[in-house]
């Protein structure tokens, strides 16, 4: 039989596995770079202000994507604790994309605008002081850290080109934001930036609603 031909040989199963694999990709992922849905922002989305882009950068080098999603997914059971499920085109202004797959801590994808800046702060330093079940670890150096600009306007310049290879309809930071950022983000430390990140989260659909 056909088949018996095709088990009996391990090099001509890799090759159908492997086209098969290879179209099934094609036909399920390049149609999405022609969909405005996946590549225009929502309404109101704005690139990340200088202090929430080193924020993220904060966001990133802490690990803090390791216990923490930032995608909710359509299901009843994550939009009544979370909020409006995630879209596409909240996550142009992104690279790269934290959505993640694990939850140790809750998804953060509409934490922007649930908590004060002072909740954040006491909940950086030490997080069962407000929620008293937590694991999570304490993060007090960032309220000793001073933020370090000295790459932020490189990191803008580097946003504004994915942002225009990548995303149709997008803002890029104009040269004055560029030129100015290192004087907004003078004395900030790094928890200032972090929650700014935080705060922003999720807001531009939640805001909508």
């Amino acid at each position: 039989m056909s088949h018996e031909i095709v088990e009996k040989n391990v090099g001509l199963m890799a090759l159908i596995i492997l086209l098969v694999i290879s179209v099934g990709g094609l036909v399920e992922i390049v149609p999405l770079f022609f969909l405005k849905s996946t590549t225009e922002p929502v309404e109101g989305l704005k690139p990340y202000t200088a202090l929430q882009l080193e924020g993220r950068d904060i966001y990133i080098r802490e690990g803090c994507y390791l216990c923490h999603s930032q995608m909710i997914r359509p299901f009843r059971a994550e939009t009544e604790r979370y909020g409006h499920y995630s879209v596409a085109g909240e996550f142009v202004y992104d690279h790269p994309f934290q959505w993640g797959s694990k939850r140790t801590g809750p998804d953060l994808a509409r934490v922007g605008g649930r908590y004060s800046d002072d909740w954040h702060r006491v909940h950086l330093m030490n997080p069962r002081d407000v929620v008293p079940e937590s694991i999570m670890p304490g993060f007090p150096w960032l309220a000793d850290n001073k933020l370090d600009t000295s790459l932020t306007q490189k990191k803008m310049r580097v946003m504004n080109m994915l942002i225009s290879a990548t995303c149709n309809g997008c803002e890029t930071y104009t040269d004055k934001e560029i030129q100015d950022a290192p004087a907004e983000l003078k004395g900030k430390t790094e928890m200032d930036a972090l929650i700014a990140y935080l705060q922003g989260m999720g807001t531009s659909i939640t805001s909508r609603r």
